[in-house]
């Protein structure tokens, strides 16, 4: 049965009509790739206390999950240009599935080295899935509306994100805590024990999920999608392109902007648990987690929230004020540690919320199908900024406390208040008087 048409109220044209399970498939992946991202969160503190790291050899989780992201960007553009957007989700699916499920022989080494070659494997079937069912999702109605249509399908990644952290605190995280103190008093074999159990609590959370994936991977395999997911382009790229793209000022701004709110982001949540451990001493790593539970749920309001809001609104200009709004918040994280800073932290997840699809569907806007695809390829690439970015809050933090580094992600939404205002003034300019 072929997709059928239907009018576009909106323009009086005739647009392609989704069959509804196909859709239901695209949207599930931002919720699988949301349970990936934030059980990372979870990993940071259980591979700390599992193989007693510093904040920063601790980060180097975001760092081979988001370098996953970087090498293997580029080579997903051209496999979906080539193949299509169904068989690259496909693909994408069975990495992801294949990561997941090299955390048992991992767990069972305890060998933190081949976690983050697992979490790299991950990293690269999840670069193949944004890549691919972003662009997808903004292909699906008008192009007017395809920021909040895009907030809208992402409204569903910190379901996810929440069911991750749900997972790592229930059936990762032990309770079991010792000080450096207690560990030193411990005999060689005790403390190794204690070591290799904190390992393996994440073999079988890591196994369902792998299972999971490839079971859906198989689902999607069987579906049948519009001609539009199908679409194959055998020939190579059109020459210039991507030269094209890599001197576009307004493109490159946005990759710029997702390079910082994607490291703003990724640093807030991996270091949300130390930060609350240190700014209310004596709490547990599963009572932390709580916060960042509560941080994502504010997300994935935020999400809904920031979808109605452009309905009204132009998106550059919700950008605008979010990113505002989290300078604020992490400057009081920073400077007012303790409760006040954590309920900072925690309520900035809000407004984070739309900054990712907004800069996306900002940087595809008014692309055509090659510099659409290729264009989330970059801006996928851009994602490394949460393990660089990471990275130096976790040295930041070594060097003069977890708060003063909450500095880190402010400067980064000062660069994303910039882009935002910027492309609200063309915006504004290019509105007839």
């Amino acid at each position: 049965m072929h997709p059928q048409t239907a009018p576009d109220t909106a323009g009086g044209r005739f647009r392609e009509r989704v069959p509804l399970l196909p859709l239901v498939l695209i949207v599930s992946l931002f919720f699988l790739w949301g349970v990936a991202n934030n059980l990372n969160d979870v990993l940071v503190a259980q591979f700390k206390k599992a193989f007693t790291l510093s904040d920063f050899q601790a980060a180097l989780v975001q760092g081979a999950f988001y370098l996953g992201y970087f090498v293997v960007a580029l080579p997903a553009g051209a496999y979906m240009r080539r193949y299509g957007y169904k068989s690259a989700v496909i693909l994408g699916l069975c990495l992801y599935g294949a990561g997941a499920l090299l955390f048992w022989p991992a767990a069972a080494l305890a060998t933190y080295g081949m976690f983050l070659a697992a979490l790299f494997v991950i990293a690269c079937g999840l670069a193949f899935l944004e890549t691919s069912a972003n662009p997808y999702v903004t292909l699906l109605g008008p192009a007017s509306s395809a920021a909040a249509r895009l907030n809208l399908a992402q409204a569903f990644n910190p379901l996810g994100s929440i069911a991750g952290v749900l997972i790592g605190q229930q059936f990762i995280f032990t309770g079991v805590q010792h000080t450096p103190a207690e560990l030193a008093a411990m005999t060689a074999d005790a403390r190794e024990a204690f070591m290799k159990s904190e390992a393996a609590a994440v073999q079988m959370p890591y196994l369902i999920i792998g299972l999971g994936v490839i079971f859906w991977a198989v689902l999607i395999l069987l579906t049948r999608f519009p001609a539009v997911a199908l679409r194959k382009e055998g020939a190579p790229i059109e020459r210039g392109v991507l030269r094209h793209l890599l001197r576009d000022g307004k493109f490159l701004g946005a990759v710029a902007a997702q390079f910082f709110y994607v490291g703003a982001q990724v640093a807030v949540f991996s270091h949300m648990i130390r930060y609350a451990q240190v700014a209310m001493p004596g709490t547990a790593d599963k009572t932390a987690a709580t916060f960042v539970t509560v941080a994502l749920v504010c997300f994935m309001v935020g999400r809904f929230a920031g979808a109605v809001l452009m309905k009204h609104l132009k998106a550059a200009r919700v950008l605008t004020v979010f990113a505002l709004a989290n300078v604020l918040l992490m400057a009081v994280a920073a400077l007012v540690p303790g409760r006040a800073g954590i309920y900072a932290v925690v309520a900035s997840s809000f407004f984070m919320s739309v900054m990712y699809p907004t800069i996306f569907a900002l940087g595809v806007e008014g692309r055509n199908d090659d510099e659409r695809k290729f264009g989330a390829a970059l801006l996928v690439m851009a994602i490394v900024g949460g393990a660089v970015l990471t990275a130096t809050m976790g040295v930041v933090s070594d060097r003069i406390g977890i708060a003063h580094a909450m500095l880190v992600p402010a400067v980064c939404f000062v660069a994303i208040f910039l882009f935002a205002q910027q492309h609200w003034q063309r915006a504004m300019a290019s509105v007839p008087a």
